[in-house]
């Protein structure tokens, strides 16, 4: 699919939200329990995949899953290699109106400095490839910043867009996610410190290469203003991080431009028991949540 510049401004000037479905092998199982499935429900990896599959499919047919509301979905890489109604993923999405990106990063490194990096990516070329075969719209990839620490908080900035550069050479649009945790200690100048960071790779970008951000929700509203209004962010999209949905639609209301990108606090309250009734009212009323705290 070709990514055009009026493609480009019609997400510049969304307010409708990213539904992060992008649940991997570690978060699967929690993910799952959430949905009323206990462990032990699956005896091998793939019918665990399986089993989320049935949950995403479910969450992206229902009527309340729609392009007003909903900008984009990100995706697993074996939710993007299924298929959805017959359609490989990314089309139906597509079909929708709705954006697909795929997660690329491989988890997270061990702490050192402060912050977890993104584990090495040494199959990310071929991973890239298979997303545009696949008809993706861009990435997402994430690492945790868990201290104040300026070095470790450097070190993630830079790995963040030297990753972005090679996703931007394969004509996707790269969603940079450097989280802040919430726990973190002095979580405000943790915040000051990315922001700068963000910047400064910002200002390398050339006039056609362009980046979205999914950041959490800071402690200064509106800190992110400068990057939200900088020519080559097309979009700043926030993390739940943890935050209830009530808290997190809170804080996201307060801050101007930027719309949600939420997985937990999307998926809060759907069970596997519930009737489709009960399923689609409840998934309604949470985008509906979302997207009213998204708009401001």
């Amino acid at each position: 699919m070709k990514i055009t510049p009026e493609l480009l401004q019609k997400v510049r000037t969304a307010t409708s939200f990213i539904a992060a479905l992008d649940q991997s092998g570690g978060s699967t199982p929690k993910a799952l329990l959430q949905y009323g499935i206990p462990e032990g429900s699956w005896s091998t990896p793939d019918e665990m995949f399986s089993l989320i599959h049935e949950i995403r499919t479910r969450i992206m047919t229902s009527p309340a899953f729609t392009s007003e509301r909903i900008l984009g979905t990100i995706l697993f890489e074996d939710t993007m290699n299924r298929s959805v109604n017959g359609q490989p993923t990314g089309e139906y999405l597509w079909s929708k109106g709705v954006l697909p990106f795929i997660k690329v990063d491989n988890g997270l490194a061990a702490e050192e400095n402060g912050v977890q990096m993104m584990k090495a990516m040494p199959n990310l070329e071929a991973l890239l490839d298979q997303s545009t075969k696949k008809n993706m719209f861009g990435t997402k990839m994430r690492s945790v910043i868990k201290q104040a620490n300026e070095a470790g908080i450097a070190t993630i900035v830079k790995q963040q867009f030297e990753e972005g550069y090679r996703i931007i050479a394969k004509g996707l649009i790269p969603i940079l996610e450097p989280e802040v945790d919430i726990k973190c200690p002095d979580k405000a100048k943790a915040e000051s410190l990315l922001k700068s960071g963000i910047l400064a790779g910002l200002s390398e970008l050339k006039k056609d290469q362009f980046v979205m951000l999914k950041l959490t929700l800071p402690d200064q509203d509106n800190l992110y203003m400068d990057c939200i209004n900088h020519p080559q962010v097309i979009k700043v999209v926030a993390l739940s991080g943890g935050y209830s949905r009530a808290e997190a639609n809170a804080r996201l209301s307060r801050n101007n431009k930027v719309v949600a990108s939420f997985s937990r606090a999307l998926l809060e309250g759907l069970t596997k028991q519930a009737s489709d009734e009960q399923f689609n009212k409840t998934l309604n009323d949470s985008i509906e949540e979302i997207y009213q705290a998204s708009k401001t």
